[in-house]
């Protein structure tokens, strides 16, 4: 069987490394476009159906995008999808500190993978969620913000857990898994 190859925009390094490894055992081959795509402000499905659209007018062809939201439940679901600014401007510390105060430190970490068919198609969206809570950063800081999310039953933050053990359970890996599912019941 060959493999199916799938353009991914992004330019994560850490976001495609994970995405590989996810998809490596199903056949599925990841080939990265590092692309200047505008993020739209509204809500993560908004977000990764504008972003998708534009890739594919860019790429000429199918692709998939990826946006991560982090949701703060004291906060109503904040920072969501621009959990990203967020930590540019605050860190690791800073994302603690807004929740100073509050009784809950939970938090669900979402993914939302979008695939298009190409320009002028609709995006349709798998989306993949990890309930856990906000914890003093431990681990590497090398992966947004992996150090301060800790699954729930799990005692590691994502940034001390070993690959294997993240894939298996992380919002991406969510994601992935239904984006697998619907690829493999459709042909290229």
């Amino acid at each position: 069987m060959t493999a199916r190859r799938l353009v991914f925009v992004t330019g994560n390094a850490h976001k495609l490394r994970e995405v590989r490894e996810i998809l490596a055992p199903y056949n599925i081959e990841i080939e990265a476009m590092s692309l200047d795509v505008p993020e739209i402000q509204g809500t993560t499905q908004e977000v990764a159906k504008a972003k998708c659209r534009a890739a594919a007018e860019l790429v000429g062809g199918p692709c998939i995008t990826e946006d991560t939201a982090l949701g703060f439940k004291a906060l109503n679901g904040l920072p969501g999808p621009y959990v990203k600014h967020f930590m540019a401007s605050i860190g690791h510390e800073g994302l603690n500190a807004l929740l100073t105060g509050f009784d809950t430190k939970e938090a669900t970490a979402i993914c939302t993978f979008a695939y298009s068919a190409g320009p002028g198609t609709e995006p349709i969206l798998f989306e993949g969620q990890t309930e856990g809570t906000i914890v003093p950063a431990r681990g590497p800081k090398t992966f947004g913000w992996d150090a301060v999310f800790e699954p729930l039953n799990t005692g590691l933050t994502y940034a001390e857990m070993p690959s294997d053990q993240k894939n298996g359970l992380s919002h991406r890996s969510r994601a992935l898994g239904r984006l697998r599912e619907f690829l493999s019941t459709h042909a290229e």
